[in-house]
């Protein structure tokens, strides 16, 4: 697909193993979004899925991509290019997909190769994981074929389109442009969610309002007033003013915007929860799509009463189709059903203390061995400083769950900015997430229902009036935190480590940002060493193999 690239492998309907391009090329995204490169495969994520398999590209039954040329030419009009050479180029290199499948495999797959269209492999990866037996489904992104909102139901292993808006009316690109005109890359809707909360919605509602309207339960995105690529004159400045140039000062309306950005996206999407659960008889929701990793407006749908349960995969985004169109896939041409219900993000590499050891040597570093790296790690989290975990199996998508986490004391005051300026290096209003045992989550966040997608940081939860001079570093500037739940059940290790930290400070969560320095999450121990190495990271476990900053 266009970016995001990742490859994910079924063994008998079992998703065994998944794990994104960009975390073996150290490019971000794998590739950026562009119509000249959709023939280019995530390579190396192949070769491991198959390797730690134990399979060869002879055993593998049938190839799912997520994207359907067939359905782009019929529904994607070439005048929503401003050049329209650019959806001949587009479509040119979607006919060498084949070819370049059967390359990468090194045998003819015929048709053992499927396309699977871009918004049913997003429902798929969200629906299946659920373990829901019937689901309305939501998947909303920058634009698939062409649909960009598509709304649709779920009974056993079938899942149907009831409605979809096309192209203009794209969420997800308008917050590609508004990151753009703000001066951050069109990747960077993390950043405008960071923004926002610093913000005055009022200020820019009326310009936004034009851009984005919004009725009871529909949308529409006015492609001039946003200033989408395909129209010939933009109005953008003229509503909102000169943009900001990357390395200006921000300027309070540059939060006012992203605020009004914020609330424009959270009455369209509620109109689609409305819109789909009248459409829909089922009272339980798969909500998919890029546009399903913003974290409030996610709140807003789970606390709205319209759905009894909201499940949100841990890839929500592009990544996450590789799952779903393989799960699409077994369910056309398996007898069987896929498994349901399992939705663990932890499918990626592990690595054994051999191979740790090795790393640690060829670095220069001298390793020391923890008898208890859980209450270790806590102990020097208790004394203020910054600790990198790298454990078991990579997680798949975006958020650092635990397994590949920088990690610190939450009730710090100054540890955003230390985290933020000298190991991470980035805005200084960007917030950090808590990981927070289950069992004591309700006593510090107003939570609302457990769900399994609280596992997940998806939710901003807002932190209880009498526990936020406890724990300022995780505390956004609209009195939320973006919050782990984290069980016994569903990662020990870490569990463990929370743990002990709440048993030494009576606090029982931590600070938890991807172990990661403007680059993708670490996957390997010498990725783990580099970043250590060149950030202000005090420590760095990686099984019960520590290292320190003065080792």
């Amino acid at each position: 697909m266009y970016h995001d690239t990742a490859a994910a492998l079924l063994v008998d309907g079992k998703l065994v193993v998944a794990v994104e391009e960009e975390r073996f090329s150290r490019i971000k995204h794998g590739k950026r979004p562009d119509v000249d490169n959709p023939h280019q495969f995530p390579e190396r994520a192949i070769r491991f899925c198959l390797d730690y398999a134990g399979l060869t590209a002879e055993d593998i039954d049938h190839v799912a991509y997520s994207f359907d040329p067939e359905l782009r030419r019929t529904r994607f009009r070439a005048e929503w290019w401003q050049d329209p050479r650019a959806e001949e180029v587009f479509l040119l290199r979607l006919g060498q997909v084949r070819d370049v499948a059967d390359g990468v495999l090194r045998r003819q797959l015929r048709q053992k190769f499927h396309f699977v269209p871009h918004h049913l492999a997003h429902a798929a990866s969200a629906y299946f994981p659920s373990g829901f037996d019937q689901a309305a489904i939501l998947t909303v992104d920058g634009i698939g074929e062409a649909a960009a909102s598509t709304l649709g139901k779920a009974v056993g292993k079938h899942i149907e389109s009831i409605e979809t808006y096309d192209f203009p009316h794209s969420l997800g690109f308008a917050w590609e442009v508004i990151c753009g005109y703000l001066g951050f890359d069109p990747y960077d809707a993390s950043k405008l969610m960071g923004l926002a909360a610093y913000g005055n919605p009022e200020t820019f509602r009326r310009q936004l309002k034009q851009m984005i309207r919004v009725g009871e339960e529909d949308y529409a995105v006015d492609p001039e007033a946003m200033g989408f690529q395909s129209v010939k004159t933009s109005r953008l400045e003229s509503l909102l003013g000169p943009p900001r140039y990357e390395g200006m000062a921000f300027e309070r309306r540059h939060a006012d915007i992203a605020a009004a950005l914020q609330v424009a996206t959270n009455e369209a999407i509620m109109a689609l929860a409305r819109r789909v659960r009248r459409k829909v008889p089922f009272d339980k929701l798969c909500f998919s799509g890029g546009v399903a990793l913003n974290c409030v407006t996610n709140e807003l749908v789970k606390r709205s009463g319209l759905f009894s349960e909201v499940f949100i995969p841990y890839a929500p985004q592009d990544s996450g189709t590789a799952i779903g169109a393989a799960l699409v896939v077994h369910c056309a041409k398996a007898k069987g059903p896929p498994e349901r219900g399992n939705s663990t993000p932890y499918l990626g590499p592990e690595f054994d203390r051999r191979e740790i050891l090795a790393a640690v040597k060829s670095s220069g570093f001298t390793p020391q061995l923890s008898k208890n790296p859980a209450r270790d790690a806590a102990e020097m989290l208790a004394e203020g400083k910054i600790v990198a975990w790298f454990q078991g199996r990579m997680e798949f998508g975006p958020r650092a769950l635990g397994n590949r986490s920088l990690l610190a004391d939450p009730r710090r005051p100054d540890m955003r900015n230390i985290l933020n300026q000298k190991v991470k290096h980035r805005e200084d209003f960007r917030p950090f997430a808590p990981s927070v045992l289950a069992e004591h989550a309700d006593e510090w966040f107003d939570v609302g229902d457990h769900v399994r997608s609280h596992e997940f940081m998806l939710f901003a939860c807002p932190v209880r009036s009498d526990r936020k001079d406890r724990i300022p570093a995780v505390l956004h500037q609209d009195g939320t935190a973006r919050l782990q739940l984290v069980s016994r059940a569903s990662n020990p290790r870490y569990h463990e480590l929370i743990s002990c930290f709440h048993e030494l400070t009576g606090v029982p969560l931590v600070v938890n940002t991807s172990f990661n320095d403007s680059e993708p999450i670490v996957c390997t121990p010498a990725d783990a060493i580099v970043t250590f190495r060149k950030s202000g990271i005090d420590a760095l476990f990686m099984d019960n193999v520590y290292l320190t900053a003065d080792s």
